[in-house]
């Protein structure tokens, strides 16, 4: 955990919720990346029916036919 000078964040547009990458090379030298946390990231995409009424689980990874991933009731 590190604290980040106000100054700093103002500057460098830092929001909370967004994070640092932290990277250093060979010689010891210290970079760091600000991470935008994307809120809304996906609000102009239109939902998409998977169909059923809204509460069946949907298996993107493709097990849908092996009954080791379905749900007991």
């Amino acid at each position: 955990m590190v604290t980040i000078p106000a100054s700093l964040r103002q500057r460098l547009d830092i929001e909370l919720g967004d994070k640092l990458r932290w990277e250093a090379d060979d010689e010891g030298n210290l970079s760091v990346e600000v991470v935008k946390q994307r809120y809304g990231a996906f609000d102009d995409f239109e939902p998409v029916s998977m169909g059923g009424g809204g509460s069946e689980t949907h298996d993107v990874a493709g097990h849908d036919d092996d009954p080791a991933f379905w749900e007991s009731n």
